[in-house]
């Protein structure tokens, strides 16, 4: 029987809870915002099932990518309607258009974000982006095995951890998937998240409730009406930007106002996010690095390009493309003639793509921002006063350069006092 006892040793996938042959196992939300599986004992069989998908409890190995690649999409509109260079929606496409089913993550009614599936061209675009909230994999999983049994073409695109449970969950391999993992960061709390879009949108009708309105004043909070997380050109930002833009449903003072556009740099939920305060805990011990998840395909975006291969940055975005197997070359295969592509090679790759190599370090911080978090419910308060800079860390930081040589004194006047001794 699943049972957490270090948060850090579960990824959330979802496995566990769709493989229940009993349906005893449900998530549920803990104080971060985090879901997390817990089994109902009296309807439990102990079949042993749910450790047997646990991708941490049964992790993959590591092994080197066949080739690596930078690439981008032949059309303009396809990459600059995708968060970097657009290579999702042609494997997408090919899925669609061979009969297939395409798994990937949305958002939902509420703007939390779920697994889901698409069938048509039409249905790709809310699988399209980045979202930087971790996905609920809801049936998914379920979904996927179906499709592959009865033989249709399989494309599954998540979080690294959320393919090696799709690899645990299926127990066996199919010809007919494709499995696509991301050079994943981390994967941010929903609870948070939510709280987040609720902030933005009390703040947007406190300010406006503080003004004269030509109609009426906004009496209540608006509803968020779109969500982009990595806005490009249309919306006045350049690939590397991340352009957060949020929008508002129509209301009687406009259409759709805006309630956030920044850069990450700004936004505070992005601040957040890069600083690793709302991570996952198991986030900062994955086991599904580099190509451990079991997917075919690593994608994501190919920072550093600029130092690398000037020549091939135009700052509308450009993916870094892991080719990881025989399965994941013929696709690529497949896809090439609409891509403009250059092979590099890993370290070029991964000079500026860490999160492909390793998980990042726990924050020294995190303890506190979430002690501010529940206690005040504000992402903004949290997050400025837990970064604060302390005499300690300016002292820390002024020091850092001569780190070694300090260490070696140290050492050195510890040896003295032991022969003294």
């Amino acid at each position: 029987m699943i049972d957490i006892k270090d948060k850090a040793k579960c990824c959330g996938c979802g496995a566990c809870v769709q493989r229940c042959p009993k349906q005893c196992i449900a998530m549920h939300e803990d104080n971060e915002g985090f879901p997390y599986p817990k089994a109902d004992e009296a309807l439990c069989i102990d079949c042993g099932l749910c450790e047997k998908v646990c991708p941490i409890l049964k992790p993959g190995t590591p092994k080197p990518p066949l080739a690596v690649y930078a690439a981008k999409n032949n059309d303009e509109v396809q990459r600059l309607d995708s968060s970097s260079g657009g290579l999702f929606v042609l494997l997408a496409e090919l899925t669609i258009r061979r009969g297939g089913i395409v798994f990937g993550a949305s958002f939902d009614g509420q703007w939390m974000v779920r697994h889901t599936h698409a069938e048509t061209l039409d249905e790709l675009t809310p699988l399209m982006r980045s979202k930087y909230v971790q996905s609920d994999t809801v049936n998914t999983f379920k979904e996927a095995e179906c499709a592959l049994k009865a033989g249709r073409q399989v494309l599954y695109v998540g979080s690294s951890c959320q393919i090696a449970g799709l690899r645990r969950f299926l127990r066996k391999d199919y010809d007919n998937l494709l499995a696509v993992d991301i050079v994943c960061h981390g994967a941010p709390s929903p609870g948070v998240w939510r709280t987040y879009l609720d902030n933005l949108a009390e703040n947007y009708r406190q300010n406006i409730a503080g003004k004269t309105v030509t109609t009426s004043k906004l009496s209540s909070a608006p509803e968020v009406a779109h969500v982009n997380f990595r806005a490009k050109q249309s919306d006045g930002f350049g690939w590397k930007q991340f352009g957060v833009v949020v929008h508002a449903s129509s209301s009687e003072i406009g259409d759709r106002p805006v309630l956030t556009s920044s850069t990450f740099r700004q936004d505070i939920f992005m601040r957040a996010f890069i600083d690793n305060l709302i991570l996952r805990p198991s986030c900062h011990a994955c086991v599904a690095k580099q190509g451990a998840s079991g997917a075919d395909l690593t994608l994501g975006d190919f920072w550093g390009i600029e130092k690398t291969h000037p020549e091939f940055d135009d700052d509308k975005g450009v993916s870094v493309a892991f080719v990881n197997t025989d399965k994941g070359a013929e696709a690529w295969e497949q896809i090439v003639p609409r891509l403009s592509t250059l092979m590099v090679t890993f370290d070029e790759a991964t000079a500026h793509n860490t999160a492909y190599l390793r998980p990042v370090a726990i924050p020294r911080k995190r303890k506190l921002f979430w002690k501010l978090f529940r206690k005040t419910r504000s992402l903004e308060h949290s997050y400025l006063k837990a970064i604060r800079i302390t005499t300690t860390d300016k002292i820390r930081v002024r020091l850092h350069p001569y780190k070694e040589f300090l260490v070696k004194t140290i050492k050195r006047l510890a040896g003295r006092s032991g022969s003294q001794a």
